[in-house]
């Protein structure tokens, strides 16, 4: 990913540009035909030299196309004929935006493929489902990667969606009016680059393509973000359902050689912030004075390698941190069962109405032996037993059939095959 953002591939993608656009101003008739070949076997690709031109000119491009015009001689100034800066730099990034893309849709493929083999594993990997960090229900740890899985599926279908808004060149001229450039020129680049041309453009192309781009790798941030705070809540002493991976030798703190801490969870959580910092810096670029200003080039000379360096390292990370995650089916079970039973109150109060109960009556008779279990550690079936009210309406066997954990997981199959398929 490092290798897209380099000042050589920067200025290979600034080069593929001007060449494109000299090869259909021969077409054009507007270059000669010797002068593209003599152009094409002369340009090379000098940085030390871009950088000593532009100490003096304080202006990028120029210096790019003064050190081509060196190299290549009288026909150098058919480079840039036409052209504005912004026509080059706006179509060159979105090559690398194209690029970068690519490289991160495999990083979700890769991800995409350990999180399913990890549900499937545990697909009826019983554990206690929580909601305000509240017991709640059964569910399994399958169930939860699934949901994971699909996650990442969406935000996979958000990055093609975003790679292809950003897929956009513009070679227009200096207000997007083709004053000095022919139509014919912009379509020939973007064709021979992999872009569509923009329908319209100003002197650039409109930031709010980029901000959809850095958005979308915000919103993939953000859903590591959600799964490694999930690991950490699960791997606290009190919990300890699910553990990082910890190799032979690895140290968890300076002072307490016990420790085994989530630190790559804790490190993909911290990432995120910067990924999202650079969604809302993108968004700050779509508004420009006028036709163009430039405030907003150096925001992107910064989040453009950095959001995708850093997205790219966090699904690497966290790809590898699920593939060697471990988990703790015993520990699942016994969280499962430490608050006695009470996550079966739903069970009792459907079966209590059915009986005939109204439901607030029903529902005041489930929660006061709830509470009571919760309270005093008794056992839920215990106290439901010797509740009179409830013996009048179910009886033992009843009650057995209530107490079931396979209640929670029948419709299992049928949402894994909604998220995996047959």
């Amino acid at each position: 990913m490092a290798a897209i953002w380099s000042p050589e591939n920067r200025y290979a993608k600034w080069l593929d540009v001007e060449v494109a656009a000299c090869e259909a101003m021969v077409k054009l008739g507007r270059v000669p035909a010797e002068a593209l070949e003599n152009i094409q076997a002369k340009a090379v690709i000098n940085t030390a030299r871009i950088d000593e031109i532009e100490k003096v000119t304080r202006h990028d491009v120029i210096a790019f196309v003064s050190s081509l015009t060196e190299v290549i001689g009288e026909d150098g100034r058919f480079i840039h004929m036409g052209l504005t800066s912004s026509d080059v730099l706006d179509t060159a990034l979105a090559v690398q935006l194209k690029e970068a893309s690519g490289l991160l849709l495999e990083d979700l493929d890769q991800l995409l493929a350990v999180l399913k083999r990890r549900a499937l594993e545990h697909k009826n990997t019983l554990m206690i489902g929580r909601s305000h960090g509240i017991h709640a229900e059964p569910i399994t740890f399958g169930l939860k990667l699934a949901s994971w899985y699909s996650e990442m599926r969406r935000n996979r279908a958000r990055l093609e969606r975003a790679r292809e808004a950003v897929s956009c060149g513009k070679i227009a001229g200096a207000v997007g009016t083709f004053s000095f450039v022919d139509p014919f020129v912009e379509g020939h680049v973007c064709k021979k680059l992999g872009l569509s041309p923009a329908p319209v453009s100003s002197q650039i192309i409109q930031r709010d393509r980029h901000a959809e781009f850095f958005s979308t790798l915000a919103i993939i941030a953000s859903s590591i973000d959600k799964f490694a705070q999930e690991i950490r809540l699960l791997q606290r002493t009190e919990v300890r359902e699910a553990e990082e991976y910890f190799s032979q030798g690895q140290k968890g703190s300076s002072a307490m050689p016990h420790k085994r801490n989530p630190v790559l969870s804790e490190n993909l959580s911290g990432l995120s912030r910067l990924v999202r910092s650079y969604a809302l810096a993108a968004l700050e670029d779509v508004a420009l004075w006028h036709e163009r200003d430039i405030s907003h080039s150096s925001v992107e000379r910064v989040i453009a390698p950095d959001a995708t360096i850093v997205l790219d390292f966090m699904l690497g990370r966290f790809t590898g941190l699920m593939d060697k995650l471990l988990v703790y089916p015993e520990r699942m079970l016994a969280n499962l069962n430490m608050t006695h039973g009470v996550i079966f109150s739903q069970m009792v109060l459907l079966a209590l109405i059915e009986k005939g109960a109204a439901r607030e009556d029903a529902y005041a008779v489930v929660q006061k032996n709830a509470m009571k279990s919760w309270h005093e550690g008794i056992e839920f079936r215990k106290l439901l037993d010797q509740d009179e009210r409830v013996r009048k309406l179910l009886t033992a066997a009843e009650l057995d059939a209530i107490f079931d954990v396979n209640h929670f997981l029948k419709h299992l199959d049928f949402i894994f095959q909604r998220v995996f398929g047959k």
